[in-house]
């Protein structure tokens, strides 16, 4: 599947489409907008098509443009003089994916926005993953966001709205975009994975709650075997061997920990909150503590490169616990 930047296809979100485009055609376009919504939806796919809408100077009302255009082709490379992207960067002393969006990167943006437009139209600022911004960067984007030049936009694109300063997103205007049909996922797998099989899609389509991004590392990361691995985790208590064997088959599997502790979380919150609509009770208070010690525990694997091996089987003890 293309990178939100280069990919020409948007499905799913002819609402907040329709919104963007009313609002770029109307009196006046508000200078920021926060696009919000769960991982691997388009959310980012939904920003670089009205970048490369708004810096072509295009006016179809499904914001597209057509992929031979000059300004797409500049924009997929990461070439056109007018649009800056903002993102977590690679570290390259660590050999790694920073863990936050830096103030230095943010810096960027000032003197980015202070340089007469390129092509005279606009200047566009993508945040991709603006949840990640620390507290520095947050700072630094709050004060360039107080202080809009002319013919300037921000997109923020962020997954975690709340984790967001109030006062930034204050002072966006707010787009949020829903989870996907199964059948569009479904639709999407056979595009990106033609030989998938169908029975296979459908199953990857209904863990995905929604993400085609979910669905894809699925895929990828074998989740449906992962998946049945977590049913087996909340059927019961496990003997030790087995706790043993599971931890080993997710410490083998190329990002094995990552998609099992997602999966547990899902499935995790979704047992809780269809246990909370039948009969509310203390024991739920449990439940949702796991969810978030098992956040607490998937962020120190990723963050501290932690064993993943033992964190699995800290999990499975931890789901053993009344």
């Amino acid at each position: 599947m293309l990178p939100p930047r280069a990919n020409p296809e948007l499905r799913g979100h002819d609402d907040a489409v329709a919104e963007l485009f009313r609002a770029a055609t109307g009196a006046r376009l508000h200078h920021a907008w926060l696009i919000a919504g769960p991982p691997g939806i388009g959310k980012a796919t939904l920003a670089f098509r009205f970048a490369r809408w708004l810096l072509a100077g295009a006016r179809t009302p499904d914001l597209s443009l057509p992929a031979r255009d000059p300004a797409f082709r500049r924009i997929a490379t990461g070439a056109h003089a007018d649009l800056l992207v903002i993102e977590r960067r690679y570290d390259e002393k660590r050999k790694r994916m920073q863990g936050e969006i830096v103030v230095d990167t943010v810096a960027a943006a000032g003197r980015f926005l202070r340089l007469t437009p390129g092509e005279g139209g606009w200047r566009v600022v993508i945040v991709d993953g603006a949840e990640a911004l620390n507290r520095n960067a947050a700072n630094a984007l709050l004060k360039l966001l107080e202080e809009p030049p002319a013919r300037a936009i921000w997109l923020l694109v962020c997954h975690a709205p709340g984790r967001l300063q109030p006062t930034i997103r204050s002072r966006c205007r707010r787009l949020d975009l829903d989870p996907l049909p199964a059948d569009t996922v479904s639709s999407l797998l056979a595009a990106a994975l033609p030989d998938l099989p169908a029975e296979r899609r459908t199953a990857l389509a209904a863990l995905a709650e929604g993400s085609i991004g979910r669905a894809l590392s699925l895929a990828d990361a074998d989740g449906l075997a992962l998946a049945g691995l977590v049913g087996e985790a909340l059927a019961g208590p496990l003997p030790p061997a087995r706790d043993a064997a599971i931890a080993d088959t997710i410490a083998r599997a190329d990002d094995g920990f990552a998609t099992f502790a997602d999966l547990l979380r899902a499935a995790l919150a979704t047992e809780t909150r269809a246990a909370a609509r039948a009969k509310p009770s203390p024991a739920l208070d449990g439940r949702a503590r796991l969810w978030q010690d098992f956040g607490r525990i998937a962020a120190e694997v990723d963050g501290l490169n932690l064993d993943p091996r033992a964190a699995v089987l800290t999990m499975l003890q931890l789901l053993r616990v009344p």
